[in-house]
C-alpha cells in the first residue's frame, strides 16, 4: 500500500487552512483526495479550480452527464474517486 506524506486537518496553516474549511464547507469534510495534495496548496488551489471548471462551468454536457462520466472513468481507474 503506498504512503503518501500530508498535512493533518489540525495542522494546517495559512492558504491550506483556508483550503480545508472550503472543502469542509463544500462536501461536510476534507476527502483524502485534498489531503493527498496538501504539501503543495497553490498547485491544490490550481486543481480545486480546474475541478469546479469542468463540473459547473459552462458546457454543452448537464451536470449529471458530467458525473457520469466521472463515475464510469473512475470504474475503467479502478479509483473510488
Amino acid at each position: 500500500m503506498p504512503y503518501i506524506r500530508f498535512v493533518p486537518e489540525e495542522e494546517a496553516e495559512g492558504e491550506l487552512a483556508r483550503l480545508y474549511e472550503e472543502a469542509r464547507k463544500r462536501a461536510g469534510k476534507v476527502f483524502h483526495i485534498v489531503q493527498a495534495a496538501s504539501l503543495a496548496p497553490r498547485q491544490l488551489r490550481a486543481s480545486m479550480g480546474i475541478y469546479r471548471e469542468i463540473m459547473f462551468g459552462v458546457s454543452p454536457l448537464s451536470r449529471a452527464q458530467r458525473e457520469m462520466i466521472a463515475v464510469a472513468v473512475s470504474r475503467a481507474n479502478a479509483c473510488h474517486y
